[in-house]
């Protein structure tokens, strides 16, 4: 590390503690390559990163997936599990300590992410005082509920990536889910910008940062380290 990073305000990373997928019961949690590959692009530029959870403690994982370099090279990473083991409720971290908050997806984030206060209150915090706000597949349904102190949903009017509602169906999970999050955020006044299912696509407005699935994980770290060192 340089001692650039020493003086920089790190990438709050935030993850579901939400462990199971509806009524079902099906495991689920934070997607681990939504966290990796991002990181992997923000450790790279000397951007630290900070943990954090709903609940604070050891969130659960999904998306494990270690046939992948970079989700093997954290996963076996002694500093990293330790950091993943022990994330600090959101609602207790410092907003003024952070210079971006990012939120990785798996589907858990549908339940916990959108009606946290915690999410709400830190999101628009670190926002309005010119703090970046990013978020990747399911992750962008912690920004279904955030207003900002006008009033407005910080989604209206602004170009927004997000898992989109036929993914959704490709997965069958459509009528699990409590909402489809795109056609929520649309609803909400955001301008939806889906791409083919499964491809990378990464939508940039302001300071803010959304990407639509794990495959564009790395695309959106990229664009927050480029917002970061601009």
């Amino acid at each position: 590390m340089s001692d650039q990073s020493d003086t920089r305000k790190p990438v709050l990373i935030v993850l579901t503690s939400h462990a199971t997928k509806g009524e079902g019961g099906d495991p689920t949690g934070f997607f681990l390559g939504e966290v990796t590959h991002p990181m992997a692009v923000l450790e790279a530029a000397d951007i630290p990163v900070a943990f954090a959870s709903i609940d604070g403690g050891e969130p659960p994982v999904d998306g494990m997936d270690l046939d992948d370099e970079t989700n093997a090279r954290y996963w076996n990473n002694h500093a990293f599990r330790a950091a993943i083991r022990s994330t600090q409720k959101l609602a207790d971290v410092n907003p003024a300590d952070y210079a971006a908050i990012f939120f990785a997806g798996g589907h858990g984030a549908m339940w916990d992410l959108p009606n946290s206060q915690a999410v709400a209150d830190t999101t628009r915090a670190i926002y309005e005082s010119g703090g970046i706000v990013g978020a990747v597949c399911h992750g962008p349904a912690a920004l279904v509920n955030v207003k900002l102190s006008n009033g407005d949903y910080l989604v209206a009017g602004k170009k927004i990536s997000a898992f989109t509602d036929s993914e959704e169906r490709a997965v069958g999970l459509e009528d699990v889910v409590p909402f489809l999050l795109a056609s929520r955020l649309g609803e909400r006044g955001a301008d939806h910008q889906p791409a083919d299912d499964w491809s990378v696509q990464t939508v940039v407005d302001g300071r803010l940062v959304t990407g639509q699935n794990p495959q564009s994980a790395t695309r959106v770290g990229e664009a927050l380290r480029d917002l970061l060192i601009a």
